[in-house]
């Protein structure tokens, strides 16, 4: 089984309900799960072999201001993220189309670019239709946890 961080990215309190709700679905598939919404470089990453992104997106497209610090910092030190799986839940509203979940977009861009595995597709929900995302997450998170 896996240890999995979920790590939130958050302005509105929407990535954090979404996080809540699946926390207890990855624990009773088997999997030890941590949340947080402070995650700041490599280090707090390190105990962990996959990481769950929950990503609110805000401004122009941009990436919530608690997580923004960890992003900038795995981005700047090219840190190996070679060992890690990941998967991402980005959360926007399509009444604004050219930043769509653009928060989620970016960090799921800089996992990448770090080396670590991508595990499924990236949900993206979209508030303009769907303004609960916990329940389009716990529909998604059902497939997903079969894959890590």
């Amino acid at each position: 089984m896996a240890t999995i961080l979920i790590l939130v990215g958050t302005e509105s309190g929407n990535a954090q309900m979404v996080a809540d709700a699946l926390q207890p679905v990855l624990t009773a598939a088997g999997h030890t799960v941590d949340v947080t919404d402070k995650a700041a470089n490599f280090a707090d990453l390190e105990a962990h072999d996959v990481l769950l992104v929950v990503c609110a997106t805000h401004g122009s497209g941009d990436i919530p201001t608690n997580i923004l610090p960890l992003v900038e910092t795995l981005e700047r030190d090219k840190s190996d993220l070679s060992g890690h799986r990941y998967g991402v839940i980005a959360l926007g509203d399509m009444t604004y189309q050219d930043t769509f979940c653009g928060g989620g977009k970016k960090v799921d861009q800089v996992l990448e670019l770090c080396g670590a595995q991508k595990v499924g597709d990236r949900l993206e929900v979209d508030a303009s239709t769907q303004p609960l995302p916990d329940e389009e997450a716990l529909a998604w998170i059902e497939g997903w946890k079969t894959k890590i």
